[in-house]
């Protein structure tokens, strides 16, 4: 009896969580689908009266006088830069980590770059920008891979630290014993049991890149190099704003992380059963 009121209880709080998480992505589409009058009715309506989804239609479209030109421009830079920093940041925060980790007594270097990733944002923006100004990287997708490495690196850092720190290393040292060199060892060793970590930490600075939105608003100046969080701003800006074409911007921003969520999915569970030590 109390097992069944556990899993009762369990299922109960599962539904709870996906329903609050749900609950605001299925508004956003039934605004996205809805007509300027059904989402002006007072009172209002929960599903809209005609469903309309000509706004998705000129979000995708190129043609002249659409949003999509602006859209899907931005797109490409917020994957562009997102990739870029997250694979850069990645390819230098795994030595870092495996530094910090093997090689202790640095312990001051790491906590350091972390003070420093915890100052606000607005105490980098001068120094940042005449830097990029000196590099004439104002307003390129170069300027803000460059500074949004600057946020992620830390945290991928201090994420994959904790994971080489409960990797076994006795591993390693019958690697070495073998004859491998460190960097091999980090290689052939170290990485395939650390890929659930990889997968984990890669996501999570992505999604950094993604969402931020006070350094690329202040380094960028048009849609030449202007993210999705800017243009999503910009359709805000106008003296009538269409409630149903901001959601339906919201419905497609979110898709590129849902699909790379998906796919690092399969790198985490398939690195789960990588590797292995017995004691």
């Amino acid at each position: 009896m109390k097992r069944n009121i556990r899993r009762l209880l369990r299922y109960g709080a599962a539904l709870l969580l996906a329903a609050s998480i749900l609950a605001p992505m299925l508004w956003l589409f039934l605004m996205s689908v809805s007509s300027s009058a059904d989402l002006a009715r007072v009172p209002l309506e929960w599903l809209p009266r005609r469903w309309d989804f000509s706004r998705y239609l000129s979000l995708l479209s190129l043609q002249p006088g659409q949003p999509g030109a602006l859209f899907l421009h931005a797109l490409f830079n917020s994957l562009l830069v997102a990739c870029g920093a997250t694979l850069i940041s990645l390819l230098l925060a795994i030595p870092a980590a495996f530094g910090f980790s093997r090689y202790p007594g640095r312990d001051a270097w790491l906590f350091a770059s972390l003070a420093i990733y915890m100052v606000p944002q607005v105490a980098f923006v001068l120094p940042l920008y005449f830097i990029l100004q000196q590099l004439a990287l104002l307003n390129t997708h170069l300027g803000l891979v460059l500074v949004y490495c600057s946020l992620i690196l830390p945290f991928l850092t201090w994420m994959l630290k904790n994971q080489f720190d409960a990797l076994p290393i006795d591993i390693e040292q019958a690697a070495r014993l073998d004859g491998l060199r460190q960097w091999q060892v980090l290689l052939r060793i170290t990485l395939p049991l650390a890929k659930p970590a990889l997968g984990a930490s890669a996501l999570f600075g992505w999604l950094l890149a993604w969402d931020e939105f006070f350094y690329a608003l202040l380094f960028t100046s048009n849609i030449q190099a202007q993210t999705l969080p800017v243009t999503i701003a910009g359709f805000t800006a106008g003296r009538a704003t269409d409630d149903g074409l901001i959601a339906a911007v919201g419905i497609l921003a979110a898709v590129p992380p849902l699909f790379i969520a998906l796919w690092l999915q399969k790198t985490l569970v398939s690195g789960l059963t990588s590797g292995g030590s017995k004691g």
